[in-house]
């Protein structure tokens, strides 16, 4: 009984560390993504800080290749090492309240939709997002990073 007790535990924190991968739900006709992210803090707003900033990060750097696959996008700074490269522009750029929060709309958000797990010492939280992707290559290439 004890050794059941104990692999069921196991499983059960194992499964609240488990970090979800960001995928999307939809393409608009904008050229937005609308996304499905995950983002852990210590409470439930900086996970939602958090879930927000993951949205921007992948679709610059990671690129979304998960849920509908017709809507596949490869990340918009294609430069190997671009976030190292020009880290000073992106530490500012992902700071709390930062501009990444302009490229990011919270319209598809319906109730229901977001998905919050507690374990003993954070919060994660999941969330649905659009990002606006042309706007967001339009800065990077206001700014000179494309």
């Amino acid at each position: 009984m004890k050794k059941i007790l104990f692999t069921l535990m196991a499983l059960f924190l194992a499964a609240g560390a488990y970090a979800q991968e960001t995928e999307c739900i939809s393409k608009e006709m904008d050229g937005s993504l609308t996304l499905r992210v995950w983002g852990t803090g210590r409470n439930k707003t900086d996970a939602l800080e958090q879930a927000k900033k993951q949205a921007v990060y992948d679709v610059l750097f990671k690129g979304i290749t998960r849920g509908n696959t017709d809507y596949n996008m490869r990340p918009v700074m294609t430069e190997v090492n671009a976030r190292q490269r020009y880290q000073d522009y992106f530490d500012i750029f992902f700071m709390d309240r930062g501009e990444y929060r302009k490229y990011i709309s919270m319209e598809d958000k319906r109730a229901g939709s977001t998905r919050t797990r507690r374990n003993y010492r954070d919060v994660t939280v999941g969330i649905t997002v659009r990002v606006l992707v042309p706007q967001l290559k339009a800065r990077l290439k206001e700014d000179g990073l494309l």
